[in-house]
């Protein structure tokens, strides 16, 4: 009897596919057992045990006050203890005798000595600029140009050289109406100037400036006028 194998029962071609599956199923075993490592073993240590978390307290500051230091008291001064000493009676006393002039029938000589006084510098006395009355010439602003026009004598030198012009000239009027310290404040030519100072000095004594019904010390300016004809 002929026996008949089914085509499908036939395993010598399929022998290639099974290898073919055996072989992959090896690499991916040996694949598998590389990549499986130490590292990606986890480890669980949980005890179960729950930390119980501690809360710091803020505890605060205590700041001690400062204290105030006071001076120490003044040390008090030693008492001196008065010590009486009596003398006895015994005690060597020497004994002075005052005689009297009346005893040996001497003068006595009195002198007087006189007393020293130091005078004192009197204190200048201050000089006005301004004062309720002022200083006046004798006869006014008119007369002091006449006094000054009829004195004046013009420097050849200066008349020569064709110098004129106007010398202001300042002075203090004393409270006896004197004139003192004249001063040149504006000059033009040391001729003119010293001409200028002459007949100031030269002017009779003024009406003293009156400060409060007293006669006082006053600063005084007056123009002195050059010119040639």
């Amino acid at each position: 009897m002929e026996i008949k194998k089914s085509p499908k029962a036939d395993l010598e071609g399929k022998k290639s596919t099974w290898m073919l599956i055996g072989y992959v199923l090896i690499l991916a075993a040996v694949f598998v057992a590389f990549e499986w490592t130490d590292r990606d073993k986890q480890v669980t240590t949980d005890t179960g045990i729950v930390e119980q978390i501690i809360e710091e307290e803020m505890i605060p500051i205590t700041e001690e006050p400062e204290e105030v230091k006071q001076a120490p008291p003044p040390p008090e001064a030693p008492k001196l203890e008065e010590v009486i000493q009596i003398a006895e009676n015994d005690a060597d006393v020497e004994e002075t005798t005052i005689k009297s002039s009346e005893d040996d029938n001497t003068a006595v000589d009195i002198k007087y000595v006189e007393p020293v006084v130091e005078e004192e510098e009197p204190a200048e006395e201050e000089i006005f600029m301004v004062v309720e009355k002022m200083p006046e010439f004798p006869g006014g602003m008119a007369e002091l140009m006449k006094f000054l026009s009829k004195n004046i004598k013009y420097p050849t030198i200066a008349q020569e050289n064709g110098v004129q012009g106007r010398v202001i000239v300042q002075f203090v009027v004393n409270q006896d109406g004197s004139i003192v310290d004249p001063v040149v404040m504006r000059s033009v030519d040391p001729y003119l100037d010293k001409e200028a100072l002459r007949v100031i000095s030269a002017m009779p004594k003024w009406k003293p400036g009156m400060q409060r019904g007293k006669a006082v010390r006053v600063k005084y300016t007056v123009p002195v006028i050059f010119r040639l004809q």
